[in-house]
């Protein structure tokens, strides 16, 4: 079965800071969280390598990862394609984190309803041109002007905007995080090659071990 993400990450020796520990060689062996694997530009824009999903309720990376690839493990593959640092804050909430979030936002369900902005709705001309495009965030008494030539004359549009409500604005923010790319699976070996090779310590490094290994500066020396 193939390895969760950090177990691909390499490895750091670290200065021993366990209260006691009176021996400068001591180090502590943890992982290298700071050595970040990105997947290839070449691949990350060329739509060709990617399929579109769309996350349904409360669907998680593992879960979409088992669900596409047969594997929950490859998560990190799913999070790395749609470049997802932060999980809280860049994937949909849950149902129930949702609500809280609401809650803790608005401080209760009546202001919900309340309008947080408004947008304008299409306005086109009688050529059928568009004037001006739906959804812009507009004051709630915007206006347009414009030069009818089949008039011909100036016509004022008024009444060209509608109040988007606090839930609305929060709904769509959530909502366009549930439009991700997936790595079709044909490419999912490539990625992990490049991300092993990736991974692997240069030798020519001044605290080289192993590939897999290195060692940090010992500042206790020092101390």
């Amino acid at each position: 079965m193939p390895n969760p993400y950090f177990k691909y990450l390499p490895n750091f020796d670290y200065v021993s800071r366990i209260p006691g520990a009176k021996n400068i060689n001591d180090y502590v062996q943890v992982k290298n969280i700071f050595k970040r694997f990105k997947i290839n530009s070449e691949i990350l824009n060329d739509l060709s390598y990617f399929t579109k999903y769309k996350i349904i309720g409360d669907e998680r990376p593992d879960q979409i990862a088992y669900t596409y690839y047969d594997n929950p493990y490859y998560d990190w593959i799913v999070l790395l394609a749609n470049n997802i640092i932060n999980i809280e804050t860049e994937w949909p909430l849950s149902q129930e984190s949702y609500y809280n979030y609401m809650i803790d936002k608005y401080d209760t369900e009546s202001n919900f309803a309340e309008v947080h902005h408004y947008e304008t709705i299409k306005v086109s001309n009688n050529s059928a041109r568009v004037l001006i495009p739906a959804g812009l965030e507009v004051p709630a008494d915007y206006s347009i002007t414009y030069y009818d030539k089949s008039i011909p004359g100036t016509v004022t549009k008024g009444k060209i905007t509608q109040a988007i409500t606090n839930q609305q604005y929060e709904d769509k923010i959530q909502d366009n995080k549930r439009n991700i790319f997936l790595i079709k699976p044909k490419y999912i070996e490539s990625i992990i090659d490049d991300m092993e090779n990736y991974m692997q310590y240069s030798s020519e490094s001044s605290q080289y071990i192993t590939d897999e290994l290195v060692r940090g500066d010992n500042i206790r020396i020092y101390e």
